[in-house]
């Protein structure tokens, strides 16, 4: 069956190491475009947080945000589904992560904010150097997050708890499994653990987008690196993980192509277009 829609994660996956899209993988998306398939965003990022170099390619219209919390018409930003995190879903993450050396990201309807002290020293917390201006670029610095997230607990789209080190990261998963009632949890990097309503995850979104444009899940192809994305590999009627993939994405992947830093989305995407030539199909 021929592929008429592609949904494309974007960190360590269309984005290089630096962060930014390369002119093969730039051509090959717009190939796609040209031959009549839409190009979806599927990104753990809000909608505040998108780069531009992606979002002005002509033609790309949807994007799937936060892991899925919330899909967007990028036509004049229309939302076209959202689920917040219940009020107290958000006071069971800070119950349990009480005590912990750890700080938080919080997004509202796209906008990213984050504790001051992070967003100017980003290594500080465990990010890495590379991401220093993407965080100083789109997080806006707060004095105190746990009283922001408190005063706004109802409103938040989803939260990241910012961590040191990957061992703590693994036992704050257990702990929040165990004590957050409602949430669905996931990490792309290592320092985060990214937590938002139950009913978020891209495949899910990626399952609500195929349903409003009209197509069906074997229509669909999805491109992956992290845990966060291993939903939509399985549930895409091909999914392909690029090389430098977690050991889970490359499990749930149909088709590994090179890194992000090879032009693996471009690899990818004119293999589909091989194919759907192939088939003839309109």
């Amino acid at each position: 069956m021929r592929i008429r829609c592609i949904a494309l994660d974007l960190d360590r996956t269309t984005l290089n190491s630096e962060g930014h899209l390369s002119e093969k993988n730039r051509r090959a998306i717009e190939r796609a475009i040209s031959s009549g398939i839409q190009i979806v965003v599927a990104s753990g990022r809000s909608l505040d947080s998108l780069p531009g170099e992606v979002l002005e390619i002509p033609g790309i219209r949807y994007a799937i945000t936060s892991n899925g919390a919330a899909v967007y018409d990028l036509k004049g930003k229309i939302c076209l589904r959202q689920y917040k995190l219940k009020a107290e879903a958000v006071r069971d993450i800070l119950r349990a992560t009480e005590g912990e050396d750890v700080t938080f990201e919080a997004f509202i309807d796209g906008k990213p904010y984050a504790e001051k002290a992070y967003v100017e020293d980003p290594v500080r917390f465990g990010a890495m150097p590379r991401s220093i201006p993407y965080i100083q670029g789109t997080r806006k610095p707060t004095e105190d997050m746990r009283s922001f997230i408190r005063e706004h607990e109802v409103e938040l789209d989803c939260i990241d708890v910012v961590v040191k080190s990957e061992e703590h990261k693994q036992k704050l998963w257990k702990t929040l499994e165990k004590q957050a009632k409602d949430v669905y949890i996931t990490s792309s990097v290592k320092q985060l653990l990214e937590i938002s309503d139950v009913n978020a995850g891209k495949d899910a979104a990626a399952k609500f987008l195929i349903g409003y444009l009209g197509l069906s899940r074997k229509e669909l192809a999805g491109f992956g690196d992290g845990h966060n994305d291993s939903g939509l590999l399985k549930y895409a009627g091909i999914g392909f993980a690029v090389e430098n993939a977690s050991a889970e994405c490359r499990e749930a992947a149909d088709w590994i192509v090179a890194s992000n830093d090879e032009d693996g989305v471009a690899e990818g995407i004119e293999y589909i277009l091989k194919v759907n030539a192939e088939t003839g199909e309109s």
